[in-house]
């Protein structure tokens, strides 16, 4: 077996080279949201199957009954575990596109707001850059005798759109896609010179809220205070969500939430967090949110409830008197331990029912449910990737709740029985789901160097029994 020395020097060798697939990577407008863009979606999956097969994997795009999976694997021997290593290739829409300094699909590297460097485009750090260091460094490892796990890859074209899909197909190739454990990176550092491990998400309710009032617009003049205007009720729906101190006002919203431990409070007490630091960056003078938690805490380990988009009325320059005849709204609800997504979406529709006047039509639609996840801080995985890390950053990883989502990590509990190891390299101001969204440059090689370390650690991860 080569020497891990081999792969890393590899690794130092093709940095201008990755650079380079990375902004091909990234000039693909994969938006899995956009049903125009299903070609694209198709033709990032064909871009990663070629990146993969380059690599001497045996691959397969695969149909999911949406868009794409990218199936491959290198040679398993017997023996020797096996790492499922999940990551996605479609991203979020890229609006309002007047934000962004350089076009979202025409990859730029400049310098950060803090100087340091970093390729700006939609997707750089979610999940496109995380998934091409892994890529990189199977690559190399691949020139040098080998991936010493039995490795098999999906990647998958949905995430972002909630990954509908891929609890069908994961279930269909069960026997397929069986592992010891699954590695993701689709999630953050603390900061930038804080290697970090993510040991929960949060879970996920989305629904979006249509009022229809009269067949048509109106004139505000001739029909205003005579007709039911769907703006303000919804606006006044909106504003009945939280209560004076930013407590969800749902019934039941709290019922099976989870508290954190004491141990777990003290150890993200003692996280090197600057809130002043994390408020300045952002420009705002305060945090808001539910009152008597941290920042720390109100982003990962409480549940939320905000409002993604409204649309109502006349929007463009200058002045419109009309009463709108539709008005919508966006709702993300992040949840976490043990509260049940079903319960949330059942009690937020009513609450929702509750306020909508008999004279108002009502549609709700849902875009997606997902539980919250939490994983052993003293797993053989975490001592693992806990030692990779330190290796590369030359210091010991801290465990962070993330805030965000990523569904099928239940999924692979559920219908593969195994457990995930979260390590991920994107930074708190990467600005993932808005303009200018970027990737630091340094967290993509030392995550490429990461990435090869673990591997050669995950050689020893006990087999689960079959």
């Amino acid at each position: 077996m080569s020497n891990l020395n081999d792969v890393l020097a590899t690794i130092e060798g093709r940095k201008h080279q990755a650079l380079t697939l990375l902004k091909e990577f990234l000039a693909i407008p994969s938006v899995s949201a956009k049903p125009d863009h299903a070609s694209e979606v198709r033709r990032c999956a064909n871009w990663v199957a070629d990146q993969c097969k380059a690599a001497a994997l045996e691959t397969s795009v695969m149909e999911t009954g949406g868009h794409p999976a990218v199936v491959a694997k290198n040679k398993h021997v017997p023996g020797r575990p096996t790492i499922l290593l999940y990551g996605h290739y479609d991203v979020q829409p890229p609006e309002p596109l007047e934000l962004w300094k350089s076009p979202p699909f025409e990859p730029t590297v400049r310098k950060d707001d803090h100087g340091h460097e970093a390729i700006f485009a939609r997707g750089a750090a979610d999940d496109k850059g995380q998934v091409l260091l892994h890529l990189e460094a199977i690559t190399a490892w691949q020139a040098h005798g080998g991936v010493p796990v039995n490795l098999t890859l999906l990647i998958e074209g949905e995430e972002e759109v909630g990954s509908d899909n891929l609890y069908a197909f994961v279930d269909k190739y069960a026997e397929d896609l069986r592992a010891d454990l699954c590695v993701i990176s689709d999630t953050g550092m603390l900061d930038r010179h804080t290697p970090s491990i993510t040991s929960g998400l949060r879970g996920l309710v989305y629904e979006e809220i249509i009022l229809t009032g009269p067949n048509h617009d109106l004139h505000s003049g001739s029909y205003g205070g005579a007709v039911p205007n769907v703006a303000n009720i919804l606006c006044q729906i909106i504003a009945a969500f939280h209560d004076t101190q930013g407590r969800v006002t749902i019934p039941g919203f709290y019922d099976d939430v989870q508290p954190i431990t004491k141990e777990e409070k003290k150890q993200m007490d003692q996280l090197p967090f600057d809130e002043a630091h994390w408020l300045a960056d952002l420009k705002i003078p305060f945090s808001s949110g539910e009152a008597n938690f941290s920042i720390l805490e109100r982003t990962s380990t409480r549940p939320t409830l905000d409002v993604n988009g409204l649309t109502a009325g006349y929007q463009g320059e200058g002045a419109k008197t009309v009463i709108a005849s539709i008005a919508s709204a966006k709702v993300s609800m992040r949840l976490v331990p043990v509260q049940d997504p079903t319960n949330v979406r059942q009690n937020f529709e009513a609450f929702v029912r509750a306020r909508v006047p008999g004279n108002v039509k009502l549609e709700l639609r849902n875009f997606g449910e997902a539980t919250a996840v939490i994983t052993p801080i003293d797993s053989a995985a975490a001592k693992i990737g806990a030692l990779a890390l330190e290796q590369v950053f030359a210091k010991p990883p801290v465990f962070i709740r993330g805030g965000g989502t990523i569904p099928v990590v239940s999924a692979f509990k559920q219908y593969l029985g195994i457990d995930t190891l979260m390590i991920g390299f994107g930074l708190p101001d990467d600005r993932v789901h808005s303009p200018n969204e970027k990737f630091d440059l340094m967290c993509f090689h030392k995550g490429t160097q990461t990435a090869a370390v673990l591997y050669d650690k995950l050689a020893k991860f006990p087999l689960r029994a079959r």
